[in-house]
């Protein structure tokens, strides 16, 4: 499979993360947009860089601070004084992948900006609307919520996120590997695998792909679970469904297959569905975190049999 020399292809620099580069990709590979949340220096921008590189796609990066304006990202009209013209000055988001870095380091206004291109996929600059490159993608990293100069994620821009993933601190082998090869170094080392075309092509077949309807079914179970659960103030809305199912079958593509599996869906739902619930006041006085509680969904909903 070609998405497994992608993945073998981004490990040459972000070791022992095999698990989160392949749901970048599944996640990629499902059109959506990814959320990496963690501490700094654990690898989240190398990672963005080296997917970029492999997977053959410009990429674009803001570093994003209290003085970034929307007007950074979406673009603005100027007037130039030697031709006597307004002329349209292009914005960061104009590219294949948007890295956001740092996002809940700016403020609200300039994060409001990025949902409609998120969503739509065009950008709305002064009453005129600008489509955006195919395919185009947005990977934001975030330091956890409290720490210094971070403002908090409104759940209508989480919710835009296909999947929030953590990299978390390498085990000791990668880390010495990590010393040893110095991956800063080695990121233009990374061979683009695929093209931005063959990446749309490989949708195409994702999007055609088969599934038995009992398994409709059970991506809506597990998302009532999550609004019917009283530890739950905030459940899955329809759109997580959607998410959910989207990653489920580009994991079930990278596995070589060409129909989806209830597996397929049980490993996508905690990336999927851990940044769009939150705990009632109830949940939180059992002691429980959110992945326990979306844990014990998981096993309690009844897997479906499929023909």
């Amino acid at each position: 499979m070609r998405t497994d020399d992608v993945i073998n292809e981004i490990e040459k620099v972000v070791r022992g993360k095999k698990r989160v580069i392949t749901m970048v990709v599944a996640t990629l590979l499902a059109g959506g947009h990814v959320l990496l949340e963690d501490i700094p220096g654990v690898g989240k921008t190398t990672l963005a860089v080296a997917l970029s590189r492999a997977l053959g796609l410009d990429f674009s990066r803001v570093q994003f601070t209290p003085d970034v304006v929307p007007g950074d990202l979406l673009g603005f009209t100027y007037y130039d004084q030697k031709t006597g013209e307004f002329i349209f000055r292009e914005g960061s988001i104009y590219t294949n992948l948007f890295l956001a870095d740092e996002i809940n380091r700016t403020s609200p206004k300039t994060q409001s900006a990025l949902l409609e291109v998120m969503e739509e996929r065009h950008a709305t600059v002064e009453g005129n609307t600008r489509e955006l490159p195919k395919p185009f993608f947005v990977i934001a990293t975030e330091n956890p919520y409290g720490s210094s100069g971070t403002q908090k994620l409104p759940e209508s821009q989480l919710d835009r996120f296909m999947t929030c993933l953590s990299m978390g601190y390498p085990d000791h082998g990668s880390e010495v590997e990590v010393l040893m090869n110095d991956s800063h170094s080695k990121l233009d080392n990374v061979k683009p695998i695929l093209s931005a075309g063959e990446l749309t092509y490989i949708q195409q077949e994702i999007e055609n792909m088969h599934t038995d309807p009992a398994l409709y079914d059970y991506i809506v179970a597990l998302s009532e679970a999550t609004r019917l659960d009283e530890r739950f103030s905030l459940g899955l809305s329809p759109r997580g469904s959607i998410a959910l199912y989207r990653v489920s079958r580009a994991l079930a593509y990278m596995c070589d297959r060409k129909f989806l599996t209830p597996a397929d869906i049980a490993s996508a739902w905690m990336s999927v569905a851990g940044h769009r619930v939150r705990l009632s006041p109830r949940g939180r006085a059992t002691g429980l975190t959110e992945n326990d509680i979306l844990s014990e969904i998981i096993r309690s909903v009844p897997i479906p049999k499929i023909s």
